[in-house]
């Protein structure tokens, strides 16, 4: 299997991903809850309340937080955030057409043939005709493919529960719920 290292200037954008994170500093309020005090800092001369673009910030600031560390773990495994990704669905859903794929990992399908592509040429996934429809590719594991996922699965998982071991089980059950809700309100907003 070969694996290709990443460019210089993915590697620099990365590490100044990581040092943006480290910059903001975290504090308490007094109710105990955590806030970034750069951005109080920045807002507090406005007088105005600032709770919605607040919270807002920070879930695009968890956000950024989560997928630096999804990359850096598919990087430790020799894999793009992208193409552990196709690699981590196609063991959930079995075989599938590109188009789907692309679908389901909400990318274009433009990308989904480059990722596809590379774990092709590293062995890990093929391309086999769709029996239902001649026009139609799905990508397949590999043997070697699904060793690879096998083996990161677990491992995966694990670093899940890590990143959330401080919430309770209520705690993760409401951030799901609150999420999930902005999803609600924002599919209304996109809907008017």
């Amino acid at each position: 299997m070969i694996m290709k290292s990443f460019n210089m200037k993915t590697d620099d954008l990365k590490h100044a991903d990581i040092s943006k994170l480290d910059s903001f500093e975290l504090g308490r309020d007094d109710d105990g809850r955590l806030y970034m005090k750069k951005f109080r800092e920045l807002f507090s001369p406005l007088k105005r309340d600032m709770t919605a673009v607040e919270a807002l910030s920070a879930l695009r600031f968890a956000g950024r937080s989560l997928r630096l560390l999804q990359e850096r773990w598919a990087e430790r495994h020799g894999l793009s955030e992208g193409r552990i990704g196709v690699l981590f669905r196609l063991k959930r859903g079995g075989d599938m057409p590109l188009g789907e794929l692309a679908d389901d990992l909400d990318s274009s399908p433009r990308n989904i043939t480059g990722l596809v592509d590379h774990l092709e040429r590293d062995g890990l996934v093929e391309r086999v005709p769709d029996p239902t429809d001649r026009r139609s590719v799905r990508a397949r594991l590999t043997a070697e493919g699904r060793a690879l996922i096998d083996r990161i699965w677990e491992e995966g998982m694990e670093h899940q529960r890590e990143v959330v071991g401080a919430l309770s089980k209520d705690d993760l059950a409401q951030l799901r719920h609150l999420c999930l809700m902005l999803v609600e309100n924002a599919r209304k907003e996109l809907g008017k």
